[in-house]
């Protein structure tokens, strides 16, 4: 499975930015999708993840940040509003997929897009 990230940049406060991932390879089907961040000095951490219909998001985010997905182009969106310097970040996208030898993936990861929020 290969994931491409785009859509990173800088920002000031408050300002707003739309990440996408897009995935390609040989697998039956995408079962959820995900973004995580890493910032300076902090571990990963999962930002927004959606499964069929379903969202969740960590409390960070909440009512900020908005996932969603075309399933017809394999692909993620990520729409960021009121981005604080907190946000800033390397932004990885994530991907669980079914093979079709019915094998569960989950360590499938894009190359990471920066995000930075800074006045």
């Amino acid at each position: 499975v290969q994931l491409q990230a785009s859509g990173g940049g800088s920002v000031q406060p408050g300002g707003s930015l739309t990440l996408s991932c897009a995935a390609s390879g040989n697998f039956f089907r995408i079962n959820s999708m995900g973004w995580y961040r890493q910032g300076p000095g902090k571990q990963r951490e999962l930002v927004a993840t959606i499964s069929g219909g379903a969202t969740a998001y960590d409390d960070s985010v909440d009512g900020r940040f908005t996932i969603s997905r075309d399933t017809a182009k394999n692909t993620v969106y990520l729409q960021m509003n009121s981005l604080q310097p907190e946000d800033t970040a390397l932004y990885y996208c994530n991907a669980e997929v079914t093979t079709y030898l019915g094998v569960v993936r989950k360590d499938n990861w894009g190359q990471g897009t920066q995000v930075t929020v800074s006045s």
